[in-house]
């Protein structure tokens, strides 16, 4: 199988690496050679964070360059935007339309940019934008945006539920197992 490519975005705090972890343990049942790699910025200052996760019958390395990404999975709009770049013709973003104000916004210093999936659309991407805080607050949580996103993803891949809930189950604490469970469904139905 030829190595396909998921970057993983958002902004510190957000749960970008427990959704590489989860994806990454369903990978393996699958028995696939993968490779994760995770970019910290600024990230316990609200800065992004980018995980990589790359998956194939051999991969050699952890890094995805521009044009390269299948997937870029986005937690914060703004974040989807910055990465389209790395995006490879036919490839997709999967985004929250959640809106987090960085630096230069929050002390004055620039406006949060306007329309940007109708500007991602208009340059050919195939953006697939939704409320996922929305969900993951219907699920008891808005900290589970990070596994509502990679229950919509999963709409793109042929691994069954049940490989899908396996990987959350080895991920989560169990006092988290339900929640999880329901913010995984609500993404996948969304």
């Amino acid at each position: 199988m030829k190595t396909k490519n998921i970057m993983i975005v958002g902004v510190g705090g957000q749960g970008s690496l427990l959704a590489s972890k989860l994806l990454g343990r369903l990978l393996l049942t699958r028995g696939y050679d993968i490779k994760v790699s995770e970019v910290h910025g600024m990230s316990q200052r609200g800065g992004s964070v980018v995980t990589y996760v790359r998956f194939g019958d051999k991969v050699y390395s952890p890094v995805i360059d521009k044009g390269e990404a299948d997937y870029i999975v986005s937690f914060e709009l703004l974040e989807a935007a910055r990465w389209t770049e790395y995006l490879k013709p036919g490839g997709k973003i999967i985004t929250n339309i959640q809106q987090i104000n960085p630096m230069p916004v929050i002390i004055g210093a620039a406006q949060y940019p306007e329309a940007l999936v109708e500007k991602m659309s208009a340059a050919g991407i195939d953006v697939d934008a939704f409320d996922a805080l929305s969900l993951a607050e219907q699920a008891g949580s808005a900290k589970a945006v990070n596994i509502v996103l990679m229950g919509h993803l999963s709409k793109n891949f042929d691994f069954t539920r049940e490989e899908w809930m396996q990987a959350i189950e080895q991920s989560v604490p169990a006092k988290f197992l339900e929640l999880n469970k329901k913010a995984f469904t609500l993404g996948a139905e969304a």
